[in-house]
């Protein structure tokens, strides 16, 4: 009895200890799987009786996505007996970038992902197999592809890779081997928004408003979301910066914060009627490429639209509540008309230090982006919304940015007619 006590006390007298058991108990050794977000998803498929995709997604649903997801959490468990380093790995200061989609995230996430002795950072492939033990399984199979199969595995992949995504890569720079948005590592969570794209459900089932989650489930998506980019620090030797973009990330500020309360915060800001109808096209071809009609996913569309402009205001608003935290919001015209001053601001504002090897990667690359473009644009008369509408609801964001008013230019040149 009196050893046991003894034990107890040393047990417990540590507080990292403490804190290690804590972490542990808020959800960070075992998987998360959200079922209220599975039941909706699912719900929402078996009632889709005229749609041609309904008996390829419930097989999906119902028999892949669970098997998946248990093999996930058996990988996840196993890590922290193969990777020991795992109990003890911290995430500090954490960089990310938000903001709408198609105002220069992936731009602003790819240049500062360049500073590679300085970031961690999620390639595409590796948010498959989102468990440390998953990501050695397949480098294992890669020294067996390139020692005895001659690479074929590797070739076929590459070849998978250009058909799935170069005729895409005009919209989006995206491929296995290219640093993507990292929120689709919880996929495995049942949390991606990739089914939002592959089913118009954004307004039954909404993951961008995690500010507005109740404590409990945002704190079990947070710390999922921790726990899979400890294991990515750990994967790229355990002493970098975790470098995260995600525009669906523009409504988790609060929530990043809460959970990495040394976060920094990059803010991508872009004329709202060049990104806006951008987006909408963007999704609506994803769903219409999988036969779903105008009136099925118009609903969903509507609730797009709206989250649209809570991109805009979300996260000044969370900032504004916590202006301690180290934040910059970047004019999508600077980042493209003067790249490295810019990237040098963004640097100096975080408390960040330009190393001379990142510096003359910049000056070496400042022409180069200089002539980024998208390539990608709509009108806003393919869309319910107007040019007034937007600058009505933005319109703090016009005054400090002086964008160009549409509305303004349609007058002038109904006046210039004659109308």
């Amino acid at each position: 009895m009196v050893f046991r006590e003894k034990s107890k006390r040393k047990l417990f007298s540590s507080p990292a200890k403490l804190s290690l058991i804590a972490d542990r108990l808020n959800g960070e050794t075992l998987m998360y799987f959200d079922f209220a977000y599975y039941r909706k998803v699912v719900a929402f498929a078996w009632a889709q009786k005229d749609w041609p995709g309904r008996s390829k997604m419930l097989v999906k649903l119902l028999l892949v996505v669970p098997l998946v997801s248990v093999l996930h959490a058996l990988f996840f468990l196993l890590d922290y007996l193969f990777f020991p380093a795992l109990w003890r790995q911290k995430v500090v200061e954490p960089v990310f970038v938000v903001g709408h989609a198609r105002s220069g995230t992936t731009l602003m996430h790819r240049l500062l992902a360049s500073d590679g002795d300085r970031f961690s950072y999620f390639l595409y492939w590796e948010m498959f197999f989102p468990a440390l033990t998953e990501k050695a399984i397949v480098r294992a199979v890669g020294f067996i592809d390139r020692t005895l199969l001659k690479s074929s595995i590797q070739k076929r992949l590459e070849q998978w890779d250009e058909k799935t995504f170069g005729p895409w890569r005009h919209i989006h720079n995206q491929g296995l081997w290219i640093p993507e948005e990292d929120q689709f590592v919880m996929n495995a969570a049942f949390l991606s928004q990739q089914w939002a794209l592959d089913l118009p459900l954004m307004h039954e089932v909404d993951i961008f408003h995690v500010d507005n989650l109740k404590p409990i489930r945002r704190r079990r998506w947070m710390n999922h979301y921790k726990a899979c980019v400890k294991r990515q620090l750990v994967y790229r030797g355990g002493n970098k910066t975790h470098l995260s973009k995600n525009p669906v990330m523009s409504g988790w500020v609060g929530a990043i914060l809460d959970t990495f309360p040394d976060a920094k915060i990059v803010v991508m800001v872009r004329d709202p009627v060049q990104c806006i109808p951008s987006t909408l096209r963007l999704v609506e071809m994803s769903w219409s490429s999988k036969q779903w009609t105008k009136q099925q996913y118009a609903k969903s569309q509507q609730a797009l639209t709206d989250i649209s402009f809570d991109c805009f205001i979300l996260p000044k608003k969370a900032l504004d509540q916590r202006p301690e935290t180290p934040h910059y919001f970047v004019d999508y015209r600077e980042l493209t008309s003067a790249p490295k001053s810019t990237i040098e601001s963004v640097y100096q504002t975080l408390g960040l230090t330009l190393s001379p090897t990142y510096y003359d990667y910049l000056t070496r690359h400042e022409e180069k982006e200089k002539k980024h473009s998208s390539h990608y644009s709509y009108s806003l008369d393919d869309y319910v919304i107007t040019a007034e509408e937007i600058e009505l609801r933005l319109r703090d964001f016009y005054e400090q940015y002086q964008w160009p008013r549409l509305s303004e230019m349609n007058e002038f040149s109904e006046v210039e007619n004659g109308k």
